[in-house]
């Protein structure tokens, strides 16, 4: 039997804002948009709360979305809406920036969403987003 998901790892050298400013502009030759740019860092999103982290604390929890296609997707499915979320977490550990993302597989997005068509075309960006942290790394 085959997971469910796979959690993509990968890590680079660059600092966790050089990865993220990489990303956001290799992302949008792809049509890919940062949607909660002001919000990711979630030192801050959980400060703004009044919970305090750890000096150093720096995970970033970045969306990705493409509006064009995300808006005529769920048009045609609402359904779809709560598997849309895409996220790239970043942070660092031993010195590096490390990179996550969760893919599900297409028989799990199926069985959610009794929808063939849409498991094929999550796939499809799931590998566009893989490709573009490649590009970023």
């Amino acid at each position: 039997m085959s997971p469910c998901a796979q959690l993509y790892r990968a890590e680079t050298g660059k600092a966790v804002w050089q990865f993220v400013a990489d990303l956001k502009e290799n992302g949008l030759q792809h049509g890919l948009l940062i949607h909660n740019e002001d919000h990711m860092e979630m030192a801050n999103t959980f400060g703004s709360h009044g919970v305090q982290v750890a000096d150093g604390f720096d995970l970033h929890m970045i969306q990705v979305c493409k509006p064009e296609k995300a808006a005529g997707s769920l048009q045609k499915n609402p359904e779809r809406a709560a598997l849309m979320p895409k996220f790239i977490t970043v942070f660092s550990a031993a010195g590096r920036t490390q990179v996550r993302f969760l893919r599900l597989n297409r028989e799990m997005i199926e069985e959610l969403v009794h929808d063939a068509e849409f498991a094929v075309s999550v796939g499809a960006t799931y590998d566009e987003i893989e490709r573009v942290i490649q590009e970023s790394l």
